[in-house]
């Protein structure tokens, strides 16, 4: 193909020897330092002049110092609930109206959890999975490797079903209106946070609790998951305690009304 061949030699000729092409880099210098200045400019705004990440960073100081004050208010709460009950028996000693709603209050107390108690108990432990390296294996899924809210819930719903008189999660005395929560990790209950492992102490009869636990459905599914993903689920003979009277509010801050 003649035709083909002339075109090809222009080509060649036109394009023949070393043909010299300017460098790009000294326009591009002064371009990417203006890029980068005008990133670094928007980093100063956004953070207004401090770290961006300080707010992450100081997440976990933060929770620590509000489980803190929270602590400390209880203790007041405490403090000044006695002086409270003091005052009243002081004002009215001899009225027979307030002697009887006393002894009322104190026959309730024990089911309010406003006495301590002590007597045999038995206490589950819940902890997470122990991760190699602290890596979820290939294809698994973090959730079945971490104990949730519906585990420590199944647990205190299982002893309360057993007949506890008494119970307590970490070092906090819980009612039947308790509310356990978790976010992430963590367990979040009555204003203080927790970390793994989770204690649930309860005192009544043993057997019968120990029972309980033995055939609620939803225990036995932590217990499947312990022996497949390595959660840890331990029931153990604690002994006679001594669990503290409930320091929180029994006031409901919600009610319903039964209009049937």
């Amino acid at each position: 193909m003649p035709g083909t061949h002339a075109g090809r030699s222009e080509r060649s000729s036109r394009h023949a020897g070393r043909v010299d092409r300017p460098s790009p880099w000294p326009w591009l210098v002064p371009v990417a330092a203006l890029v980068a200045g005008a990133l670094f400019a928007s980093s100063v705004r956004a953070s207004d002049g401090e770290e961006l990440r300080t707010g992450y960073t100081r997440l976990p100081d933060l929770i620590r110092e509000q489980t803190r004050v929270n602590a400390d208010r209880a203790e007041k709460v405490d403090t000044l609930r006695a002086q409270v009950e003091d005052a009243t028996a002081a004002l009215a000693p001899g009225d027979l109206t307030t002697q009887r709603l006393e002894r009322q209050a104190a026959e309730i107390a024990t089911a309010a959890g406003r006495t301590e108690v002590r007597g045999p108990a038995l206490r589950v432990t819940l902890t997470d999975a122990p991760l190699p390296g602290g890596e979820v294996p290939e294809g698994g899924d973090p959730d079945d490797y971490v104990i949730h809210q519906q585990d420590i819930e199944a647990v205190v719903n299982a002893l309360w079903a057993g007949g506890a008189e008494a119970m307590m999660v970490q070092d906090q005395r819980i009612i039947s209106t308790s509310a356990v929560r978790c976010v992430g990790n963590t367990l979040i209950l009555q204003g203080r946070v927790y970390s793994p492992p989770y204690t649930v102490t309860a005192i009544g009869n043993l057997e019968t609790m120990r029972s309980r636990l033995q055939q609620d459905r939803a225990v036995d599914l932590i217990r499947q998951y312990a022996i497949a993903f390595g959660l840890g689920y331990d029931l153990e003979d604690a002994g006679t305690q001594t669990l503290p009277a409930y320091a929180g509010s029994i006031t409901p801050t919600v009610a319903e009304v039964d209009t049937s």
